[in-house]
């Protein structure tokens, strides 16, 4: 049996970071952890190759090889996974499918042949079953309520991708989260007790990854790391410290997590000698009214500032998403967006317009209100449902927003203030990361495209000659971020040229009403 395991392209997003991605020399953010997992419940005399869209295209030749197409997606990536199923009515391939589009979305996809829906850790084993057995004939669907047991899990199939082509590997250490912000689909899709895997397995998983000394940073691509605190804390992060102590590796971790995290300081400083630096937490809105309307509770009862300050002065590199256009949004909304996201110093705001994604209690309700007006809407300009704010108002007001958010002239500014408060780091864990000829030519490769081909390079340079003045020791720091700068200021005109399609989009549909 030969199976193809196609990754779908991801959107033109500041999630996918493109921009600052091909900038460093890299072709994709990270792995399809999903498919290699997958790929290692396969039975072992299966054929196997995976082809990540977002790294090179498939040939003729590699759907003519393969006896099935195996496909994993999340909703942002529709618009490939309809060129993928094209590709296979072509050249007569059945389509295996699973992920969060399908398991929230399967109904919309007639031309898929089997659906493996919820967890593959459990539905994937059945399928298989089915397809091995000559008496029986595999079912189009197979789904359950039961969430699995993930220190089963097998390592994921690393051979399958070569680990240079992406921004950072990547791991996974528990799913679930205890939250329920109604605009996300994390606890329908796996549930809100988080289940972790065993430390030992982590520290299997990271050792694959430590063999290949041009990696950088790791993503956990957990939805919230301290979902669990109790275990991270007795189990993951000592079980990380000791390892990085013995093995020395050369990079630092990334991961998403909850605000809750500068609550505890004990967690803070074992999750600083684990070598954890970038996080990602959901901050939303500024408004209270608005962060309990949507059952963001874990934001509320705090001053986010100083929480996000408490973190940035531990050593934390945060990177922050916000929204507008919730219920509750007045017209002043994005200028108290701007002044929180320019207070808290975050280099690296990601803003969207409000979107109810399938799956989520969100999307139900919008349903039964009658304001879901098209199946899902990615980018951060879109929306699929009808806003209490008219849209011309809030188009306007979130052009606004990114104009002084990310254009260079105003990131430059945020990244001076975040390091001008930042640290110091206090972790007797030393982090070293090692010089390497392909380090050296990425290296190279962002001074000429940030430093000489890039229209705003002055931006770029004078960041490099303020810290050299001002902060000498935090002038990698700045060369880092300098990255974020350059990725903002291209999603900017990405963005204001999504948003002038939806203006005409709609003055032709008014025309036409």
């Amino acid at each position: 049996m030969k199976i193809l395991l196609i990754y779908p392209k991801l959107p033109d997003t500041l999630y996918a970071f493109k921009n600052l991605l091909n900038a460093s020399g890299y072709k994709a953010p990270y792995p399809p952890l999903g498919l290699l997992t997958v790929s290692a419940m396969l039975p072992k005399h299966y054929e196997r190759k995976l082809i990540d869209l977002n790294v090179k295209i498939p040939t003729a030749k590699d759907f003519e090889w393969c006896d099935y197409i195996f496909l994993s997606a999340m909703s942002t990536q529709e618009i490939s996974v309809r060129w993928v199923l094209e590709q296979a009515k072509k050249h007569n391939k059945k389509i295996v499918a699973g992920g969060p589009l399908f398991t929230h979305d399967h109904q919309r996809f007639e031309e898929i042949d089997h659906f493996i829906l919820n967890e593959a850790e459990i539905t994937l084993p059945r399928f298989i079953e089915d397809l091995e057995d000559p008496g029986k004939t595999p079912l189009r669907k197979y789904a359950t309520p039961e969430f699995a047991d993930i220190t089963k899990s097998p390592i994921p199939d690393f051979d399958l991708v070569d680990l240079s082509d992406y921004g950072y590997p990547i791991v996974q250490y528990s799913r679930g989260c205890p939250y329920m912000c109604d605009f996300c689909d994390v606890t329908a899709l796996f549930g809100r007790r988080p289940r972790t895997k065993t430390s030992d397995r982590v520290i299997e998983e990271l050792e694959h990854i430590r063999k290949h000394r041009f990696v950088q940073t790791v993503l956990f691509a957990d939805d919230n790391l301290i979902g669990n605190k109790k275990t991270l804390k007795k189990d993951l992060l000592p079980r990380l410290i000791e390892w990085r102590k013995e093995k020395d590796p050369g990079f630092f971790f990334m991961t998403q997590l909850t605000i809750t995290l500068a609550d505890d300081e004990e967690l803070m400083d074992l999750m600083i000698d684990a070598g954890f630096r970038y996080i990602f937490i959901g901050i939303e809105s500024p408004d209270e009214e608005t962060l309990l309307h949507t059952q963001k509770t874990q934001n509320t009862r705090r001053d986010q500032i100083e929480s996000l300050e408490i973190l940035r002065r531990k050593g934390f590199i945060p990177f922050a998403g916000f929204i507008v256009g919730f219920d509750t949004d007045t017209d002043t909304v994005f200028e108290r967006q701007l002044k929180f996201i320019n207070d808290a110093a975050i280099t690296m705001p990601i803003v969207n317009i409000l979107k109810a994604p399938p799956g989520t209690d969100l999307f139900l309700k919008m349903k039964n209100e009658g304001r879901i007006n098209k199946d899902f809407a990615f980018l951060e300009s879109e929306t699929n449902l009808e806003t209490v704010m008219p849209i011309e108002q809030l188009n306007a007001g979130f052009e606004w927003l990114i104009e002084h958010l990310y254009l260079p002239e105003y990131t430059v500014e945020r990244i001076k203030n975040f390091i001008s408060d930042y640290g110091p780091v206090k972790t007797s864990v030393k982090i070293r990361q090692r010089a390497s000829p392909t380090l050296i030519l990425r290296l190279l490769r962002i001074f000429y495209k940030l430093g000489i081909q890039w229209e705003h390079r002055k931006y770029f340079w004078g960041l490099l000659n303020w810290a050299r003045k001002n902060k000498p020791n935090r002038i990698d720091l700045a060369f880092a971020l300098s990255l974020t700068m350059y990725q903002w200021a291209h999603s900017y005109y990405t963005i204001k040229n999504q948003l002038s399609h939806a203006d005409v989009e709609r003055v032709l549909m008014k025309k036409s009403a």
